[in-house]
């Protein structure tokens, strides 16, 4: 697979590495400082993978609808707006966006969809994420992710922190919560508080290599797929939004 590796931070070096000793080629890397490249280069490579920013996104969009380029995002960060792009872009060639490629997280939001089909009308939710201290947005991209697969309508009220005398807790909230500290990975909890019992269900990564090693597993898989917008549950256990 011949990637043009756009987003050079962390994730993005790591993803180099990674791709490289597994025999993968890189056709580019594009970072901030050089993004207007994207304008220039044409099409070089099967998939672009994208950790940048939210910044580099109109850039990374005409770049795609300009070559066809198969697109994996994986930035944090952006608004509802922002996100709605992905979908456009489907129209060019096969697009995926998550914030999360952890295939634990997959699995953990599937979990999550049966088991709030269950309890969500009788238990209250919470979500506790925990993530190093130089993360810089806050809730996590997974954290939403997950508030999605529990509320996919958005009928519940997002409650982020709890600050002085609120009141009796509304059954429509759920609460949703970051800590920041030292070099956290990333850890994510969904407690169910039913009435005289508990269910909580966590992640926790160790380090970003699970991300790259996700991130990679669906890129070789979404390159072979027809124009669309996908999600990654699509690519891991089938199916398509379109």
């Amino acid at each position: 697979m011949k990637i043009l590796l756009i987003g050079y931070g962390r994730m993005g070096r790591t993803i180099e590495q990674t791709a490289l000793a597994a025999g993968d080629q890189l056709a580019g890397v594009i970072d901030i400082g050089n993004i207007a490249d994207l304008e220039t280069i044409g099409r070089v490579a099967d998939i672009a993978i994208d950790f940048s920013a939210p910044a580099a996104l109109p850039a990374v969009a005409a770049y795609v609808r300009a070559t066809g380029t198969p697109l994996l995002s994986g930035v944090t960060g952006l608004t509802v707006q922002a996100l709605e792009v992905f979908t456009e872009l489907g129209r060019y060639a096969p697009v995926l966006h998550s914030a999360n490629y952890s295939l634990g997280v997959a699995v953990f939001r599937r979990a999550l969809e049966e088991v709030a089909g269950v309890l969500r009308q009788d238990f209250d939710i919470e979500i506790v994420e925990t993530h190093h201290n130089q993360k810089a947005d806050a809730p996590s991209g997974t954290a939403k992710l997950l508030l999605d697969a529990i509320d996919p309508n958005h009928e519940l009220v997002p409650v982020y922190g709890r600050q002085g005398i609120t009141g009796k807790r509304d059954k429509r909230e759920i609460g949703i919560h970051a800590l920041r500290g030292g070099t956290e990975a990333g850890t994510h909890t969904v407690s169910f508080f039913g009435q005289d019992e508990v269910l909580e269900i966590t992640h926790r990564a160790a380090s970003r290599q699970i991300f790259v090693n996700g991130a990679l597993h669906a890129a070789r898989r979404l390159y072979h797929m027809p124009k669309g917008r996908y999600m990654l549950q699509d690519i891991l256990f089938g199916g398509h939004n379109g």
